[in-house]
């Protein structure tokens, strides 16, 4: 059995760093250099000096990482690990719809594929979305995608009325108001903090709406004891660690809660990713070239 401690030294023998989502199995956040979400993963792998950079998450980070670091060796330790929201924007289906849109700029949740990066004007993530639409002009055009539920909270937020693409991600599309009422009935103490990908109804229901960075910063800072957390519970784990005291629920149906292409990261296939130097995520220069602006862009108004 691998164990964290086989992991870090051929880390080391290897001049990698190994870069991990929240979302993640604790034991693999635990081997993690820097752990994170989509926004500071995405700063992280830009700066690392690194050889090679292991990414414990899912495909379109691992290609973000190679996007910033083209000359550095990318490796995801299982390439089915996909995300709905990125498998559900393909980019051909995308220059179709934009069809009917011409003079609207294509703003771009981080989690889309490379291929749809190379068509967008600006990327976002969930932690710098308002700060990023509220800099642009009133009158500004929009198609905002993959993800319908964050681009809607945008809009309440703003005032906008982005155009939204039909996708959502497959974890917090599960939530829904009456899953919501249940736990704020069980536990009538419990401040509920939620993910802006969850839909409207659930998002009304919350006391606090965040990214995953966001959501830590909330319940550190705060003087509550008991939470709701609606996102993926791979979080719980760095929740617990920096809040020891206080306690947090999740839904009673687990399933609800999980993301399977996460979890598809261990131990093991890092360890075996890191030996091998496979699977290494490869893209071509005109990809990373094209791709590359909106991230610059996104990480320069961030």
């Amino acid at each position: 059995m691998i164990t964290k401690e086989d992991v870090l030294s051929l880390k080391k023998q290897k001049n990698a760093i190994i870069l991990a989502h929240y979302y993640t199995l604790p034991e693999v956040q635990e081997v993690a250099d820097f752990v994170g979400d989509s926004l500071g993963l995405s700063q992280k792998a830009a700066q690392t000096d690194a050889d090679i950079i292991l990414f414990a998450g899912v495909h379109f980070m691992a290609e973000t990482a190679k996007i910033l670091n083209p000359s550095k060796k990318v490796l995801i330790p299982d390439m089915k690990a996909g995300c709905s929201l990125a498998d559900g924007c393909d980019a051909e289906e995308l220059a179709e719809f934009m069809k009917d849109y011409p003079d609207h700029k294509i703003l771009a949740y981080i989690n889309c594929t490379a291929a749809v990066k190379t068509m967008s004007d600006i990327i976002v993530t969930s932690g710098n979305a308002l700060k990023i639409v509220n800099a642009l002009p009133a009158d500004e055009k929009i198609v905002f995608v993959p993800d319908r539920n964050l681009g809607d909270y945008i809009n309440q937020q703003t005032g906008r009325q982005m155009v939204l693409w039909h996708g959502d991600c497959c974890v917090h599309a599960r939530w829904n108001a009456s899953m919501v009422h249940e736990l704020k009935a069980k536990y009538p103490n419990a401040q509920v903090i939620a993910h802006p990908e969850c839909k409207r109804e659930v998002l009304e229901l919350s006391d606090f709406v965040g990214s995953t960075a966001a959501m830590l910063k909330y319940v550190k800072a705060s003087e509550h004891q008991e939470f709701v957390v609606i996102t993926e519970n791979g979080i719980l784990h760095e929740m617990k660690k920096q809040n020891p005291d206080k306690i947090f629920y999740s839904a009673d149906n687990q399933e609800a809660c999980i993301c399977r292409s996460m979890k598809k990261n261990n131990l093991e296939n890092i360890y075996q990713a890191l030996k091998e130097e496979t699977p290494e995520l490869i893209l071509d220069e005109e990809t990373i070239e094209k791709a590359k602006r909106p991230i610059l862009k996104m990480l320069e108004l961030s």
